[in-house]
C-alpha cells in the first residue's frame, strides 16, 4: 500500500492538513475575538436550566466555531466554581451538536472562493485600521485557508483511487465497524480536531475510498476522540471539572454504543433524510461538470457524512439530556471523592439593585469584606506551605489567587457602573474609597502567593533556611498577620479610629524587616547563610513588608484618608 503513497500524495495529505488545521485554528481565533467576552459572560450566567444549557453551548459554539474551545471554557468554570457539573453536562451536550455545523460548511461547494477568501481576509487583516475589520480580516483568511487546505487533500487522494492495496485497507476496516470506530478515535486524538478527521473522511468517500457505512464507523469514532481535548484540559483541575470532561467522554461512548447496536437502522435514517444516493459515482464528463467535482468522485455523500455526525449528536442530546442527573451520578461514583469548596462567583453583588445605590453599595462592601477575609487565608496558606510543604496548599493558594483576582474586576466593575448612577458626594467618596480597598487587597493576594513561590523554590534548592532565618521569618510572618487581622477587624465593623494604632503597626513591620535585613546581611558575611538562600530570604521579608504596605493603605481608606 505504501508504493502508492508517492510523493506528491504525501506532501498533498500533509500540506493540505495543515493548511486545513491553521486555517481553522486562525478562524476560531478571529471568532472568539469579536464575540469577545460576551461568550463567557453567557456561559457563567447559565441558569440550572438544563435545556438553556444545552442551548446556549450549541450557539456559542456556532459562534466561535470550535467545541474544544466552548468545553475548555466550561471545564475552566466548573473549576472556578462558576458552574456545577449538571449545568456543565448540558452545555457540552450543546457544543456537541454546535460543532457539526463546521461539517455542514464543509459539505458545501464553496471551496472555488477560497482563494478569494485568503486574497481579501489578508487585505483586511493587514491594512484594516479598525480591530473589528481586522478580526473579520482573519475570520475569512481562516475561512479560506480551511477550504484551500480540503480542496489540497482531495487532490492528494485521486492517485488513490486505482490503489487495490489502500481499497483492500478500508475494506478490511469495513468488515470491522469497531476497528474503524477506534480508527476514526486515534485520527481525532493525533490531529486535535474532530472538524480536521471529519474533513478527511469526506475527501476519502468523495474520492471513493471509503463506502457510506465505513465512513459513518470513523464519524462515531470521531466524537469519541474529540472528547479527550476535554480531558488533557482537565488535567490539574479541582474534582468537579475532572468529571465534566470524564462526563463528555462517557456520553459520547455510550451514544455510540448505542447507534452500533442499531447501525442498520440508523445508516437508513441518515440516507432517508439526505438527498442523493451516497454510493452514486460520476462516470461522464457532464456528470462531473453538474456537480463540480471529478469524473470517478462520488457527490453525495460528504452530505451523508455531515448529516450523520449531527443525527450522531443531535440523538445523544435528545437521549442523555433528560438523564443528566444520573450521568452526574455514575461519573460520580467513577470520581469519588469531596473537593474543597471555593466560592469564586460574587456571593452578594446583584447587578439589578443598582438602582437602589444604598444596597448596591452594601452589598459592594459585603462582597469587599469576603475578598478580604480570603486574602487573609491566603497568608496562613503560604505560611503552612513554609512550615510542611504539603503541596495541596499551593493549590489552594493558587485557587485563593484566582478568586481573588475574579473578586476585583468583578467588584470594580460594579462599583463603576454605580458611580455613573444618581448619588451623593458621600456615597461618591465610598465607591472610590472602596475601589482603592479592593485594589489593594489584589495586592496583598498577589504578595501571599509570591510567598507561596519562594517557599517552595526553598524546597526545590533541598537548602532550606538556617533556624535563625526561620525563626526571623516567623516572627515577621507574626507581625505582618497580626497587622491585617486588625485592619480587616476593623473593615468589617467600619471603626475609622484605626489612624494612630495602624500606624504603629505598620511601623512594627518595617522597623522589623529593616533589622532582619541588617541581621541576614551580617550572616552572610560571616558564612552563616548561602547566597541562594539569601536572595529568597531577603524576597521573602520584602513580600511581607509589602503585605503592611497595602494593608496600611486599606486603613487609610477606611478612616477615609483615600
Amino acid at each position: 500500500m505504501l508504493d502508492f503513497f508517492n510523493q506528491a500524495t504525501i506532501f498533498g495529505l500533509i500540506g493540505g492538513l495543515g493548511l486545513f488545521l491553521f486555517g481553522m485554528k486562525i478562524m476560531s481565533e478571529g471568532l472568539q475575538k469579536v464575540a469577545g467576552d460576551r461568550m463567557r459572560k453567557i456561559l457563567a450566567a447559565l441558569t440550572n436550566n438544563r435545556l438553556i444549557g444545552t442551548f446556549v453551548g450549541l450557539a456559542v459554539t456556532v459562534i466561535i466555531q470550535s467545541s474544544s474551545a466552548t468545553t475548555v471554557m466550561v471545564i475552566g468554570f466548573v473549576n472556578a466554581g462558576l458552574m456545577t457539573l449538571i449545568q456543565a453536562i448540558g452545555v457540552v451536550l450543546g457544543a456537541n451538536i454546535g460543532t457539526t455545523v463546521t461539517a455542514q460548511l464543509l459539505a458545501l461547494k464553496i471551496s472555488q472562493f477560497a482563494l478569494p477568501a485568503i486574497g481579501i481576509g489578508t487585505g483586511l487583516k493587514l491594512f484594516a485600521r479598525s480591530k473589528n475589520w481586522k478580526y473579520s480580516g482573519e475570520i475569512l483568511l481562516g475561512f479560506g485557508i480551511l477550504f484551500y487546505g480540503l480542496t489540497t487533500m482531495e487532490s492528494a487522494f485521486a492517485p488513490l483511487k486505482g490503489s487495490d492495496a489502500f481499497r483492500n485497507f478500508f475494506l478490511m476496516v469495513g468488515d470491522n465497524y469497531l476497528l474503524a470506530i477506534v480508527t476514526g478515535a486515534l485520527l481525532t486524538i493525533l490531529v486535535q480536531s474532530s472538524s480536521a478527521t471529519i474533513a478527511l473522511t469526506m475527501s476519502l468517500g468523495m474520492s471513493g475510498l471509503l463506502s457510506y457505512d465505513v465512513s459513518v464507523a470513523l464519524i462515531l469514532g470521531e466524537n469519541i476522540g474529540t472528547t479527550v481535548t476535554a480531558n488533557l484540559a482537565a488535567i490539574g483541575t479541582n474534582l468537579a471539572a475532572r468529571r465534566t470532561a470524564l462526563a463528555h467522554l462517557l456520553f459520547n461512548v455510550f451514544g455510540v454504543v448505542l447507534i452500533v447496536l442499531g447501525f442498520p437502522v440508523f445508516l437508513h435514517l441518515v440516507d432517508a433524510w439526505t438527498p442523493g444516493d451516497p454510493n452514486f459515482v460520476i462516470h461522464t464528463a457532464t456528470e462531473a461538470a453538474q456537480y463540480g467535482t471529478a469524473i470517478g468522485d462520488l457527490p453525495h455523500i460528504k452530505w451523508h457524512i455531515a448529516n450523520a455526525h449531527t443525527f450522531f449528536n443531535i440523538i445523544n442530546t435528545i437521549i442523555f439530556l433528560p438523564i443528566i442527573g444520573l450521568l452526574a451520578k455514575l461519573v460520580c461514583l467513577i470520581l469519588p471523592g469531596k473537593d474543597e469548596l471555593m466560592e469564586f462567583h460574587l456571593k452578594y453583588i446583584d447587578n439589578r439593585v443598582l438602582n437602589t445605590p444604598p444596597i448596591a453599595l452594601g452589598q459592594a462592601r459585603s462582597e469587599t469584606k469576603r475578598m478580604a477575609h480570603i486574602t487573609f487565608d491566603m497568608l496562613d496558606e503560604a505560611m503552612e506551605y513554609f512550615r510542611d510543604g504539603d503541596s495541596k496548599r499551593l493549590i489552594s493558594l493558587d485557587k485563593k489567587e484566582e478568586a481573588v483576582d475574579l473578586l476585583q474586576k468583578e467588584i470594580t466593575d460594579f462599583l463603576v457602573n454605580l458611580s455613573q448612577k444618581s448619588i451623593t458626594q458621600d456615597m461618591s467618596r465610598d465607591v472610590a474609597s472602596m475601589m482603592h480597598i479592593v485594589n489593594d487587597l489584589e495586592r496583598v493576594g498577589d504578595h501571599c502567593e509570591g510567598l507561596g513561590r519562594l517557599a517552595r523554590r526553598l524546597r526545590e534548592l533541598n537548602q532550606p533556611l538556617s533556624l535563625v532565618a526561620t525563626q526571623e521569618v516567623e516572627e515577621l510572618a507574626g507581625k505582618t498577620r497580626d497587622f491585617l487581622a486588625f485592619v480587616i477587624d476593623a473593615l468589617e465593623r467600619g471603626d475609622s479610629t484605626i489612624k494612630s494604632k495602624a500606624v504603629y503597626m505598620v511601623g512594627l513591620v518595617d522597623n522589623l524587616e529593616d533589622a532582619l535585613r541588617n541581621n541576614h546581611i551580617s550572616r552572610l558575611h560571616t558564612g552563616e547563610c548561602s547566597v541562594h538562600q539569601g536572595l529568597i530570604f531577603i524576597d521573602m521579608l520584602h513580600a511581607f513588608s509589602k503585605i503592611g504596605s497595602h494593608a496600611y493603605n486599606v486603613s487609610k481608606a477606611v478612616v477615609g484618608d483615600q
